[in-house]
């Protein structure tokens, strides 16, 4: 048996200690909780491609001329859209801010397979929260895709005032959901924020495309495969 395997587990064992004592408490709670990041987990990011063309520049030259913490304050809901229009580059120049919003709209889209792997988690009665670093343009996102179809948008950035992967918006999530950590699965594309999750207790898992994220998620004991009529529907590992 592989590493990999006693991980799953062990993993899987700990999840099941843990949903005994969280199911006293809630007998109605499924468990495991499901915490989602969003940008390149769920979503296509439009920041490295899109938003430099937007500003005829590479993504280097972006980074290069961009206010160093303007959008993390952003992010984090110190500052507002009008503000960070005035302060999005170092030299204060002025853009259309419009056209940024629209640029990025027109980028978001859903990776291949996540759709219909959210879609089955909703279906087998999984709790779903996003959990990202985003600022309130994520309405943008939801405008668009309409991911509250499968989650709840509880774990933005702007909204808590906290980022990942700073150790307190773990554990700020913990306190609202008032559930064990190890009765959490959080997934991420960056691995720093899934080592972050762990650090407080929380079973993490870094994304590296829908089907490895079912299969992943199966070997945890989580649902992933939803029925019709008595049928398996499993579109995700379609081709």
């Amino acid at each position: 048996m592989d590493s990999h395997s006693n991980l799953s587990i062990a993993s899987s064992l700990s999840l099941s200690s843990s949903s005994s004592v969280d199911e006293k408490k809630n007998p109605n709670r499924k468990l495991p909780i499901l915490l989602f990041d969003v940008m390149d987990t769920l979503v296509r990011d439009p920041f490295y491609h899109d938003i430099p063309a937007f500003f005829s520049m590479t993504f280097q030259e972006l980074i290069d001329c961009k206010h160093p913490t303007a959008w993390v304050d952003f992010e984090k809901g110190l500052i507002n859209e009008v503000e960070l229009a005035k302060v999005f580059f170092k030299d204060g120049r002025s853009f259309d801010l419009d056209g940024l919003k629209n640029c990025m709209k027109s980028g978001f889209s859903y990776l291949d397979g996540v759709e219909a792997l959210l879609s089955n988690l909703k279906q087998n009665s999984y709790e779903i929260h996003a959990f990202t670093n985003y600022p309130v343009w994520y309405n943008m996102i939801e405008d668009k895709l309409k991911l509250s179809n499968y989650l709840s948008w509880t774990f933005c950035s702007c909204a808590i005032g906290k980022r990942k992967p700073e150790a307190d918006s773990y554990l700020e999530v913990l306190r609202q959901l008032e559930v064990e950590p190890d009765n959490c699965i959080f997934i991420d594309d960056r691995m720093v924020n899934v080592e972050a999750a762990k650090n407080a207790g929380i079973v993490g898992i870094q994304f590296k495309g829908a089907v490895a994220l079912q299969e992943e998620l199966s070997q945890l004991g989580v649902e992933t495969i939803a029925s019709l009529n008595g049928q398996n529907m499993n579109p995700v590992l379609e081709p």
